[in-house]
């Protein structure tokens, strides 16, 4: 595994992380999903050594953070680190002091790649070079592992599209492997392997996408017919002005049942009886 988290705790006043434990093995991209709020960010920082954890053990490549070649490790955060004033070739004069891999022949060929111009400043890109220019800085100290917060939001389709398939060019050689935490789930759909849902500090699922896509489905039923469901056959419902959605295992999917409207659920609809859904 390239990181393993067992057990995690940390509190604060209002909110903790309850014994989260979590796996991202090697050549695989791991979506981490969870309402606002949900520990998503603060499990990240944890992870990082950002943020001191209260127990449990975090484990990168088999080591502490603290002994750790930060090179082995790329991050690009939802708000950029990088200084508006500067050029991407300003930026390249400030990282390879910073990281002992890094690549400046590497770098230059992503920003020509991506068509990131090197001589305007960084506040006068828009919002999608700006978010490749950070990728691309992630990406030239050759990490083995990337760790991203909110990397596609507010990209137009486009640029949203070219920054996936540069996710997974850099897991192509099953060594290298992504923990990418978005509100975007149509983006771990089209390139995730595993996804992590967390909500209120407390890990819902890890499994694999396939695994999670042949598993659910939802049910729309009358609100007279309700009854009818065996209250053991629903994970979560939430009741709509005319209807019932119903979230069921394809297991438990009764003959009975299939006179209902049923849908094939996308992680936006499991997400959501999960969190705003009853028992």
């Amino acid at each position: 595994m390239n990181i393993e988290v067992k057990n995690l705790n940390k509190k604060f006043d209002e909110f903790a992380l309850k014994d989260v434990s979590i796996d991202i093995p090697k050549g695989k991209i791991v979506g981490l999903i969870g309402e606002n709020g949900a520990g998503k960010t603060t499990l990240i920082k944890c992870i990082l050594g950002a943020m001191v954890k209260d127990s449990g053990t975090i484990k990168l490549f088999g080591k502490d953070y603290d002994n750790l070649a930060k090179d082995d490790i790329g991050v690009v955060y939802d708000d950029s680190f990088m200084i508006e004033t500067f050029t991407s070739k300003d930026i390249n004069m400030v990282l390879k002091n910073m990281y002992k891999k890094w690549d400046s022949k590497l770098y230059f060929k992503y920003l020509k790649e991506y068509k990131i111009p090197t001589k305007k400043e960084i506040r006068k890109l828009s919002t999608g070079m700006k978010k490749k220019l950070e990728i691309v800085a992630a990406l030239s100290h050759h990490p083995k592992v990337l760790i991203l917060d909110e990397p596609t939001s507010g990209l137009d389709p486009v640029i949203r599209s070219e920054v996936l398939d540069i996710f997974k060019n850099f897991v192509d050689n099953n060594e290298n492997s992504i923990l990418l935490s978005t509100h975007i789930t149509s983006d771990l759909e089209h390139i995730a392997d595993n996804v992590i849902f967390i909500s209120n500090g407390e890990i819902i699922f890890d499994r694999p996408l396939k695994e999670i896509k042949d598993d659910y489905i939802e049910l729309d039923i009358d609100k007279n017919n309700f009854k009818d469901i065996n209250k053991k056959d629903i994970i979560r419902y939430k009741e709509n002005r005319l209807d019932y959605q119903v979230l069921v295992h394809k297991k438990n999917m009764k003959k009975e049942y299939e006179k209902y409207i049923t849908h094939l659920t996308t992680l936006d609809d499991i997400m959501l009886l999960y969190i705003k859904g009853e028992k």
